[in-house]
C-alpha cells in the first residue's frame, strides 16, 4: 500500500523560509518520479516542483525557480521542498505526489498547509 506523509507546513512571515518532508513507504522510491503541488482553496491544483526518477534533473514552475529547491533522499525513501522568500501567494495546502516512472499513476499524500502572513 503506497503512503506518502507530508510534515514541515506552517506559518512564516514574508521573506521567511520553510522545508517540507515527504516520507514515502509501499512502494519503489527511487523508481518514482515525487512531486510536489499545490492548491490554494477554490483554486485548481497546480505542479511546483518535479524530482524525476533515474538521477534525471529536476525542473520547476516558473513561480517556484530560484526560490524553491526539490530534492530526494532514495536512501530515506523522502523528497524535500525548501521554500525560500516566501511570499503571501504561496499560501496553499502543499501536496507530496508520487508518479509510477512506467505506470504514470499518481499517488497523493494528504497534504500539509503553508500559510505565509505578516
Amino acid at each position: 500500500q503506497v503512503q506518502l506523509v507530508e510534515s514541515g507546513g506552517g506559518s512564516v512571515q514574508p521573506g521567511g523560509s520553510l522545508r517540507l518532508s515527504c516520507a514515502g513507504s509501499g512502494f519503489h522510491f527511487g523508481s518514482f518520479v515525487m512531486m510536489w503541488y499545490r492548491q490554494v482553496p477554490g483554486q485548481e491544483r497546480e505542479l511546483v516542483a518535479r524530482s524525476m526518477a533515474f538521477d534525471q534533473g529536476p525542473d520547476y514552475a516558473d513561480f517556484a525557480k530560484g526560490r524553491f529547491t526539490i530534492s530526494r533522499d532514495n536512501a530515506k525513501d523522502t523528497v524535500y521542498l525548501q521554500m525560500d522568500t516566501l511570499k503571501p501567494d504561496d499560501t496553499a495546502v502543499y501536496y507530496c505526489v508520487a508518479e509510477g516512472y512506467f505506470s504514470g499513476i499518481k499517488y497523493w499524500g494528504e497534504g500539509t498547509p503553508v500559510t505565509v502572513s505578516s
